[in-house]
């Protein structure tokens, strides 16, 4: 019998062996305030008509591969300027992954040669997964304590570095605040014609600004965005824009039929109805500012600006906090080990008026 230790030994590559998988911790019984999620469902008149529309998808046949109708609802439902075409993913993790195996060489060159990616952190995590598993090697460049950018350190590492691909988000995550958008362009024209400039808007929704608008002024801009937060994380849908020729080659790479059915017809759905996730925005809005207050009273806790729906802050002790927490079943996200910048924060997200009392009194406690 095949001794399974050494056939992963010898046929899975190392750096893969070497880190851990994506975790996502079990929520059943707990209040979920981890992942950024709306916590509304569409209306129950919404839900029933959707439902008949889903019953009656064709799921013995595959998606029709241009999804041209979903592309056409999301083009002109969610400001994509006239021209141009958004291509899709399953979440914004898949074009992250689409992305990053695109501009990875595979041309045999030394390592200093490897293309790549950068981003400020600390970011998202996918964005150096992603370069990894693609062969690309990642370049972070730290932010600034109050979480800004440090943009002589991000045009010095452009130099430096010649990235193919940098990623800004905006806002950002898990910092949640917005990059100063000035800052963001200078970034953009120093990449040029030799990087792809990445703008990740997945809080959008909430921010209620954007890099939609500046496409046809910055040829390296792609601006990428997801549903998920919106309020369809279940359907795991994601969009970029960018220019023409660019699209073109990164639909090279995404995987045929990526989007099913199930997923196309709910989000076409969903977008005929947008004004009911709009003011499910609102809603979280409103009270992340309420939320932001009450945190900001309590001794010891300092919280950072968010234009996103959740929150970032940073309590005497964050171990000690999420485990309590934990205790009285609210999940939030402890941000202790990403990055030195976030020693002792955490991040919790915006929810209903009940769930975030019972995240306050939880919190409370473990002060």
């Amino acid at each position: 019998m095949t001794d399974i230790a050494k056939l992963i030994e010898n046929t899975i590559r190392a750096d893969v062996r070497a880190v851990g998988s994506y975790h996502v911790p079990d929520s059943i019984g707990y209040v979920k305030l981890d992942s950024m999620e709306n916590p509304y469902q569409l209306p129950d008149e919404l839900r029933a008509e959707l439902g008949k529309r889903l019953a009656e998808a064709a799921l013995n046949r595959y998606p029709v591969p241009s999804y041209s109708t979903l592309k056409s609802r999301i083009c002109s439902k969610l400001g994509v300027p006239a021209g141009y075409d958004v291509l899709l993913g399953n979440g914004s993790d898949e074009l992250i992954t689409i992305l990053a195996t695109a501009i990875a060489r595979q041309e045999r060159m030394s390592d200093s040669k490897r293309a790549v990616v950068m981003a400020p952190v600390p970011a998202f995590v996918m964005f150096s997964r992603s370069a990894q598993f693609a062969g690309a090697d990642f370049v972070g460049v730290p932010i600034k304590s109050d979480f800004s950018l440090d943009l002589p350190a991000m045009l010095a590492a452009i130099e430096e570095h010649k990235p193919s691909l940098v990623f800004l988000a905006y806002p950002n995550n898990p910092t949640g605040n917005l990059y100063d958008a000035d800052d963001m362009v200078k970034i953009i024209e120093a990449c040029g014609e030799h990087g792809i400039v990445v703008v990740d808007e997945a809080y959008q929704p909430f921010a209620r600004v954007s890099f939609m608008e500046r496409l046809p002024q910055h040829p390296n801009l792609v601006v990428m965005r997801t549903l998920s937060k919106l309020g369809l994380a279940g359907i795991r849908l994601g969009y970029m824009a960018a220019a023409a020729p660019l699209l073109a080659e990164f639909e090279k790479v995404r995987p045929p039929y990526n989007v099913n059915v199930l997923t196309q017809v709910a989000a076409e759905f969903a977008l005929d109805h947008v004004e009911v996730l709009d003011r499910q925005a609102g809603l979280l809005n409103e009270e992340r500012t309420r939320l932001a207050a009450a945190l900001a009273a309590l001794p010891g806790v300092e919280v950072f600006p968010s234009a996103a729906n959740f929150i970032s802050l940073r309590v005497p002790d964050a171990e000690r906090a999420c485990a309590i927490l934990h205790g009285e079943k609210v999940l939030i996200k402890n941000l202790s080990k990403m990055h030195k910048l976030l020693a002792n924060c955490i991040r919790v997200t915006v929810s209903t008026p009940e769930e975030n009392d019972q995240f306050l009194a939880a919190l409370k406690t473990s002060l």
